[in-house]
């Protein structure tokens, strides 16, 4: 169906004014609705990527807030420090630590005293 009405738009992709046949025309030519809509999709995967990250992060911390003992890179990404830190607080005395072999291994309860210590 055409029409014989032409009304100045201003296309919402790059922004240059064009003379539109309807009332609905939101783009300057077939080009800017692609490349609109490509633009759209890139940004709705990178919304999904990061939501998937944010729960894939989410999901392990949880699964070490279940653990009864941790390593050392456990701890680390429990608490969100870096591993100087940690051995800092081992060898300080504040944190109680167990070496088994060559692993050390961290008490879940022990990490929960140094906080409850400082308050």
């Amino acid at each position: 169906m055409s029409s014989n009405i032409q009304i100045t738009r201003v296309c919402q992709f790059c922004n240059s004014e064009f003379t539109a046949k309807t009332t609905v025309t939101k783009y300057c030519s077939h080009r800017c609705a692609s490349s609109s809509y490509k633009a759209r999709t890139r940004n709705q995967n990178i919304v999904q990527s990061n939501a998937l990250t944010v729960q894939t992060l989410s999901a392990s911390v949880i699964a070490l807030q279940t653990k009864e003992f941790l390593s050392i890179s456990e701890a680390c990404q429990l608490l969100n420090i870096s591993r100087w830190t940690l051995s800092r607080a081992i060898n300080d005395g504040r944190l109680n630590a167990v070496r088994l072999g060559r692993r050390i291994v961290i008490k879940r309860t022990d990490i929960d005293l140094l906080f409850n210590k400082n308050l």
